[in-house]
């Protein structure tokens, strides 16, 4: 092979190596937004189940089946 094939051939790797850090460079960056959307959520839902009281629970006992079981 020539040099000069050689160096297109290594022009068009890296070229496609930048493509797909890029690529992938902005997947992680929406995939760093989207954990701390759901973490976000993670703490709201928290905040919430702390407000039950035990009253507000059902415990095992109170789920009997139906009597056709």
């Amino acid at each position: 092979m020539k040099q000069q094939q050689l160096l297109e051939d290594l022009e068009s790797r890296v070229a496609f190596q930048e493509d797909a850090l890029d690529k992938m460079s902005e997947e992680m960056a929406n995939q760093g937004a989207e954990i701390a959307r759901l973490t976000q959520i993670i703490k709201v839902l928290h905040q919430q189940v702390k407000q039950f009281t035990p009253d507000q629970i059902s415990a095992p006992e109170d789920d009997v089946p139906p009597p056709h079981y």
